[in-house]
């Protein structure tokens, strides 16, 4: 179990950051100041957002079978930059001492409870996982350039009190189905509804999500169950999370419920050199976008968090041929099967346009994109004639004196355009 986990742990790392911290990585950037969206699991009195989240997913498995609960999480650490002053020390936004810059500014470190037993021991009955992580305090000076000391930065972990329950039930019919349940619950005593959510926040589970292993067993797809499974998986509550089978296609053995929506068996791209916390977004964008910071932004962002440090420097050191890698790749490149010749070519203006036809570019109205004004009366070659499921055909071009069309037509890379946005050339 320890392969298929540790391979399932890159998904769930690439959820666990997501939104961590947000391009331009910088704390005064104001999509920065509204941090921890995914996954939080509040202290139960604080209201407007949910402390427990629920995980049902379905399992083919005999008793004996052995289940690996992961119940994973950031827990936020206050970090509060104070200036000495003759009557004690002050909290600052920020301070600057011999040229380095301190920063008031919450980090995140990562937290894992875990729980390891066979189906038995919760089948027609349950499993609760106390989740104990103590408080912490950690003061660390700021001298001067003397040696003087001239303030402090005060690190600070919040106590956090969880609770993960585990039951699961064998439902009736000839398949061996058997539903697992997994509620994961912040039990933290809070009493200030009013407090800003900073401060919540620092008692909460943030990006909460589970990994779970069976061995001995295996898991069914809620997203494409079988035939016989239909009427299980459409059954099964799940509340602030969502369960996808994780692995190489084909596996069954681990499960990711997590707070954002997945397919079955997502992957991280193997061109991505590293985290950038905006998992949905472009690699190639962010990094070319973080490569533009101007000096003083970059000198704020290192100040920020570690992980932003970590994320300029890989990005200023990133060798071109690494970064030419995160343009683009193809993963399945399928030829479709053609049901009729005329599926090859259209007719335009009473001239029958196919593969190799010369074409002048009439882009329509009723493109979205911008930049297709500047390519309206160039010529262009067809490179194929594709007709969609809505029957629907579009040509593939690329353009004649453009010195890169050889490269694009090597990697499959066109430009679009339907019959009536041509002229015969």
């Amino acid at each position: 179990m320890t392969a298929p986990m540790e391979a399932a742990r890159r998904v769930a790392d690439a959820v666990l950051y997501e939104g961590y911290l947000l391009y331009p990585y910088r704390a005064s950037a104001a999509k920065n100041r509204m941090r921890w969206q995914f996954g939080v699991l509040v202290p139960p009195n604080y209201p407007g957002e949910p402390s427990a989240s629920v995980t049902e997913c379905l399992l083919e498995a005999p008793d004996e079978a052995r289940l690996d609960v992961r119940l994973r999480f950031l827990h936020v650490r206050g970090k509060t930059v104070e200036r000495r002053e003759d009557d004690g020390y002050w909290p600052v936004p920020r301070l600057t001492v011999g040229g380095h810059d301190y920063l008031s500014f919450d980090e995140a470190g990562e937290r894992e409870a875990r729980a390891t037993l066979s189906l038995a021991q919760v089948v027609g009955g349950q499993r609760t996982i106390e989740v104990r992580v103590p408080g912490e305090r950690v003061i660390e000076p700021i001298a001067g350039p003397g040696g003087e000391r001239t303030g402090r930065v005060v690190c600070e972990h919040q106590p956090l009190d969880a609770e993960m329950r585990i039951s699961a039930e064998r439902l009736p019919g000839p398949y061996g189905l058997v539903r697992l349940r997994v509620e994961v619950e912040n039990t933290a005593q809070w009493e200030r509804a009013d407090a800003p959510r900073e401060e919540a926040l620092r008692r909460s589970l943030v990006a909460a999500h589970l990994l779970i292993g069976v061995s001995g067993g295996a898991f069914v797809s809620l997203l494409d169950p079988p035939l016989w499974a239909e009427a299980a998986a459409r059954q099964c509550h799940n509340e602030n999370t969502w369960p996808v089978l994780v692995g190489e296609p084909g596996r069954r053995d681990v499960v990711l419920s997590s707070p954002i929506i997945l397919y079955d068996h997502p992957a991280i791209a193997p061109e991505s050199p590293g985290d950038l916390f905006d998992s949905t977004e472009i690699d190639e964008l962010l990094t070319l976008r973080t490569q533009t910071l101007t000096e003083e932004e970059k000198r704020e962002a290192r100040v920020t968090d570690p992980r932003a440090a970590e994320i300029l420097e890989r990005a200023a050191d990133l060798p071109p041929e690494l970064l030419e890698r995160l343009h683009g790749a193809i993963r399945h490149l399928e030829v479709p099967a053609r049901t009729a010749p005329e599926d090859d070519a259209v007719t335009v203006s009473g001239v029958r346009i196919g593969k190799g036809s010369r074409v002048r570019l009439r882009p329509g109205a009723r493109r979205a994109d911008a930049h297709d004004m500047f390519l309206t009366g160039r010529i262009a070659r067809v490179e194929a004639v594709f007709l969609d499921v809505d029957g629907v055909h579009h040509l593939a071009v690329t353009l004649e004196d453009d010195a890169g069309s050889d490269l694009q037509r090597e990697q499959g890379r066109f430009l679009y355009f339907a019959p009536d946005e041509v002229e015969p050339a």
